[in-house]
């Protein structure tokens, strides 16, 4: 098995399994502010098994390509969405769940203006900004109990263009 993943574009589709795209995309759902501005009115699923949602601020430090992949995560109380807030592309790294276990990871590069959001116990890469400012909204859950499992790869793989 070759251990380099090549990314790909974000899209809706080839994202689905493991969660969804934030964008603007076609026409809005609703004009509103005295016809000034569309609404695109509710693109995520959040999904939390207890607590609430939460809106934090994440300042990640950029990457650069080719990159190594040691770990993936996923967070079994809660879905997480990564909002940037700036025009940047991004890497997002996701991999299917096999038995507990991440399987053959994947990775998509954003378009300017792209989020995505995790479904709840998705396994995926940390925060991966790929030029500064590296400065991202993140709404997920607040509350007690563990919400993070780890998973480290027994051979790293190699993310490329």
């Amino acid at each position: 098995m070759s251990r380099v993943i090549r990314m790909e574009p974000l899209t809706t589709e080839a994202f689905a399994p493991f969660g969804d795209v934030l964008e603007i995309s076609g026409a809005p759902d609703k004009i509103i502010n005295q016809g000034l501005c569309g609404r695109y009115h509710d693109r995520a699923t959040l999904d939390f098994a207890d607590g609430r949602a939460g809106i934090s601020l994440f300042d990640a430090e950029p990457r650069s390509l080719p990159m190594r992949l040691e770990m993936v995560e996923r967070h079994p109380e809660g879905s997480q969405a990564f909002l940037p807030m700036t025009q940047e592309p991004f890497l997002v790294i996701v991999a299917p769940d096999k038995g507990g276990v991440p399987g053959v990871p994947r990775a998509f590069l954003t378009a300017p203006g792209q989020g995505v959001n995790y479904h709840r116990g998705t396994w995926h890469g940390v925060l991966t900004p790929l030029a500064a400012p590296g400065l991202f909204a993140v709404v997920d859950r607040i509350g007690a109990g563990a919400n993070l499992e780890e998973h480290w790869f027994d051979a790293p793989f190699e993310v490329a263009r």
